[in-house]
């Protein structure tokens, strides 16, 4: 869905003047301020689309104060594998992990990164192959829903997956069951795809794709004993912009990557 709001209903200055509050401009020097033992590390954030991009600028800068945030990515990506999706073809396609893998090299060559995430829940398949293109300069790598899917998996109890693009699904699924075999654990989990929370999002409507989620949740939950909830993708972050407080609100915790993501790299690039 193409956004619907006119360029004439939105204040251009104030627009502008935000965006880049968040984003500012390319620059070569440390970032001005933060936390100082985080000021000069620089993050490569490898996304499946360039509109996404917003959003780990928006949550680096959240739980990353003072990390220099380079973002590569493009919608050719996304509408590759939209379309593949849509084909019943093999998601994400070999194309689309070559891709990632370049990026990923441009990001230490280029910018000479101390740390990579891909913020793609579809793209997570990438990961072997983006870890394997960067393994000579000593980089590490990490799939934003990774840390997520870890505190979902030792929390317990039947895991609610939550998703709005279609294309996710699988890859989230898989990567769920593999974050249990790896830790060692018997994993049980519903799995729900809301696309209506996603044409929301699409037109620009925020709170009402955090409504559409908020029903769903709230459906689940009245139908089957949940432990938990994760929300399958980065864009989905926002819900929690509307619910701060999950537990109080839910009576379970609600797990985002965009708070695990980022507060894993903080582990990360704090130890380097």
């Amino acid at each position: 869905m193409s956004p619907s709001t006119s360029l004439q209903d939105i204040d251009a200055v104030r627009f502008f003047s935000e965006y880049l509050r968040i984003t500012g401009v390319a620059h070569t020097g440390p970032e001005k301020a933060g936390d100082p033992r985080l000021i000069g590390k620089r993050l490569g954030l490898i996304n499946g689309g360039y509109w996404i991009g917003m959003w780990s600028y928006y949550f680096g800068r959240l739980y990353l104060p003072g990390v220099h945030l380079i973002n590569v990515g493009s919608e050719a990506v996304q509408i590759n594998f939209m379309q593949m999706h849509e084909k019943g073809l093999p998601v994400p396609p070999a194309s689309n992990i070559e891709a990632f893998a370049r990026y990923a090299i441009e990001l230490v060559e280029f910018a000479q990164v101390d740390a990579i995430m891909i913020t793609c829940s579809t793209m997570n398949r990438s990961y072997p192959r983006v870890q394997e293109a960067v393994q000579a300069y000593g980089v590490p790598v990490i799939p934003i829903d990774g840390p997520m899917m870890e505190r979902a998996v030792e929390h317990g109890g039947r895991i609610l997956v939550v998703a709005t693009l279609g294309s996710t699904v699988n890859s989230t699924q898989a990567l769920l069951r593999e974050t249990a075999g790896r830790l060692g654990r018997e994993v049980s989990f519903d799995g729900v795809s809301v696309s209506e929370a996603w044409e929301r999002l699409a037109a620009g409507d925020v709170l009402g794709h955090n409504q559409v989620l908020e029903a769903a949740i709230r459906a689940k939950l009245a139908e089957e004993p949940i432990g938990c909830v994760v929300l399958a993708q980065l864009s989905m972050a926002v819900f929690m912009l509307s619910h701060p407080d999950p537990v109080a609100e839910f009576g379970v915790p609600v797990f985002t990557s965009g708070q695990c993501g980022f507060e894993r790299m903080r582990d990360i690039l704090l130890a380097k």
